[in-house]
């Protein structure tokens, strides 16, 4: 866990993400999950399973914590991208009410843990091995950002600022320890951190808000994202 990012923070975050991801589901009719988003080869509909799915796999870490059986998140990854595939194509009626539950039972039985319970060692499904108390990051992450993903009337200059902040530690992390996109210096107009992602190359200097770099670090589409260098900003792949 990062180290100015505590576990009160994360499950703020989580409860807030949770609500600016429902509010804004509210607001989008049900043909409107028929049709594309932002992410390549997914509709509403897969945004919305890929969604519930992940409370459920996080559960499946909460009773790992609680109970110390290993009880990964998924079985497989072709087993995931089959289920979001298969919950794609689900009435969204039974879709917005799965999300709902799983999201309700996250909350659960998060509330259930111990102090020793966060502290115990669960796998992500990237193999990475973290605490528990990683968990509501990780939702928190997933709430926020595909509330955006979701074209309602979210942005990521409408999720808080010291979230956004603590997004971008954790993608400039993870980007920089892949080492295969280029390198970057990320500075924010309306904030005093800078993040540098490592990379091939010089580092290529990028301007804009807070928000703005979190959406163009994301992969996500970012206007009004610059560079004050002689390279242009290069196009970044999807993350999460």
């Amino acid at each position: 866990m990062a180290a100015d990012r505590t576990r009160a923070d994360s499950l703020r975050w989580m409860v807030q993400g949770s609500n600016t991801f429902f509010a804004a589901l509210a607001a989008l009719p049900d043909d409107r999950l028929d049709q594309p988003t932002v992410l390549a080869g997914w509709t509403g509909k897969h945004l919305l399973a890929h969604v519930a799915a992940n409370a459920d796999a996080l559960v499946n870490l909460a009773r790992w914590a609680r109970t110390g059986e290993e009880t990964p998140m998924y079985s497989s990854a072709q087993q995931r991208d089959a289920d979001i595939d298969a919950g794609a194509t689900r009435p969204a009626a039974e879709l917005r009410a799965w999300a709902m539950r799983s999201a309700e039972t996250l909350h659960a039985r998060l509330a259930e843990l111990d102090e020793q319970q966060w502290r115990w060692q669960v796998r992500t499904a990237q193999g990475r091995t973290v605490p528990a108390e990683e968990i509501p990051w990780m939702r928190a992450r997933e709430v926020m950002v595909h509330a955006v993903d979701l074209s309602a009337g979210v942005g990521f200059d409408d999720l808080p600022a010291d979230f956004l902040a603590a997004l971008l530690d954790d993608i400039a992390a993870k980007r920089s320890a892949a080492g295969d996109g280029p390198a970057l210096t990320l500075t924010a107009t309306d904030h005093r951190g800078t993040w540098a992602v490592s990379g091939v190359g010089d580092s290529i200097p990028v301007i804009s808000t807070v928000a703005g770099l979190t959406a163009y670090l994301s992969g996500r589409p970012a206007p009004g994202v610059t560079s004050t260098g002689e390279e242009p900003v290069p196009e970044l792949p999807r993350w999460l």
